[in-house]
């Protein structure tokens, strides 16, 4: 039995398009055409790859298997070009780099400015989300590697912590607990609490934190993104664990406040994350290589 590729990438195009007509458009085919080579290809493996009984066509459950299989071949294939058309001293190229709401948004501009000094030739861009939507581009091979809160523990995915961070409590500048010396947990019982939005790792960590200091009932908003979050805060909304990185220029600014809790939220990694199965590109490594030359994360907040 042989893999045919042309007629391989034509089913991808199918399935893809969700139709014959659709791909037989993108591929500047025919639809018979179309038609017939996935039939054939069918012939090829004795296997049926498209439902054709309804409506819309859908992939059989040998289908769906294909296809991942083929979204694998295809990107590997990206991979192998951008490698080697890299390879001569990395001089051209692009990198593409992940990274969780937090990290996507304070660690990696000033990174990746740094690494362009290093390979001015390399066209760097950013895909930012928050923890789910980043960790599904990584699974689906959309994204090489990502920073990423937390340390993901897919089967698919290898983690290396780099850095670390933790959580800070910030209020409004006049919040009556601005100025304390010290905040306990129960102090803080008939506060609003700001939460980040579910499918954050930051939300999971702000939940863990609650719920160490027996406070899971106190009343909560969802907001979405650390920008908000901060707005809300400093406009007298609630309170909010943020991550420390995050406040950094508030804080200084005075626009917002870190209270004293005791005890401090515990602090959480920082990974670089990529696929257990994927060739990495010499720009990609050469990232790599800068993340764990930084040791610490570049910014601190200033001495409370």
């Amino acid at each position: 039995m042989e893999l045919n590729l042309h007629r391989l990438w034509i089913f991808m195009q199918v399935v893809e398009h969700q139709g014959f007509s659709a791909a037989a458009h993108k591929l500047y085919m025919s639809q018979p055409s179309v038609s017939n080579q996935v039939r054939r290809f069918e012939q090829s493996l004795r296997v049926t790859l498209i439902d054709r009984s309804g409506a819309r066509i859908r992939p059989t459950a040998e289908g769906e298997v294909l296809a991942e299989y083929g979204r694998r071949v295809f990107l590997l294939a990206d991979e192998a070009v951008a490698a080697v058309q890299q390879v001569s001293g990395l001089t051209s190229g692009r990198l593409l780099v992940g990274g969780t709401t937090t990290v996507g948004t304070y660690l990696l501009p000033p990174l990746l400015a740094r690494y362009q000094e290093r390979h001015p030739g390399i066209e760097c861009d950013i895909f930012v989300g928050n923890n789910e939507a980043v960790l599904e581009r990584l699974l689906s091979g959309a994204i090489g590697i990502a920073v990423v809160a937390g340390a993901p523990t897919a089967a698919q995915l290898v983690p290396e912590t780099v850095l670390d961070e933790r959580l800070v409590l910030i209020a409004a500048p006049g919040h009556p607990l601005a100025d304390a010396g010290e905040v306990r947990p129960q102090y803080l019982s008939e506060s609003r609490f700001l939460l980040r939005e579910p499918g954050s790792q930051t939300r999971e960590l702000q939940e863990q934190v609650l719920a160490e200091w027996e406070m899971t009932e106190v009343p909560h908003g969802d907001i979405w993104g650390p920008e908000a979050v901060k707005q809300c805060v400093a406009a007298g909304l609630g309170v909010s664990l943020i991550s420390e990185h995050a406040v950094v220029d508030d804080v200084r600014a005075g626009s917002l406040a870190v209270l004293p809790v005791t005890p401090q939220p515990r602090s959480r990694p920082i990974s670089l994350v990529r696929r257990r199965d994927r060739v990495l590109s010499p720009a990609e490594r050469a990232f790599m290589g800068l993340l764990r030359e930084i040791g610490r994360w570049p910014q601190e907040l200033p001495d409370r």
